[in-house]
């Protein structure tokens, strides 16, 4: 019988350490943690946008990996691609942005 409790508990413990494994994050994946942090960052940020009656929101693309705010998209004029990148910058939790909006 401790043979095969012993066995129950290594296989518990390597599940465990198995699982911890799967939610850690690495340089191309986030970690769970991550992906919540980033989507609210994205949904703080098209908000930010959206409340900007000068700018379009649904012509301008949020993207969030590890807390860098990626935006892309077609704008009217040039400020509005510079003020887009501004009101990101401005989102607690953003640590850079990469502002790829084009004028059309």
């Amino acid at each position: 019988m401790t043979i095969a409790r012993r066995f129950a508990t290594m296989l518990f413990a390597a599940s465990i350490v198995a699982t911890m494994a799967g939610c850690a994050s690495t340089s191309t994946k986030e970690g769970t943690g991550e992906y919540v942090d980033d989507a609210v960052i994205t949904t703080k940020v098209k908000a930010s946008i959206f409340n900007e009656p000068t700018l379009k929101s649904t012509e301008i693309n949020v993207e969030t990996f590890k807390g860098a705010v990626q935006l892309s998209g077609f704008v009217a004029q040039p400020q509005d691609a510079v003020k887009a990148g501004e009101l990101a910058r401005g989102v607690k939790g953003v640590a850079t942005v990469k502002n790829d909006i084009r004028v059309k």
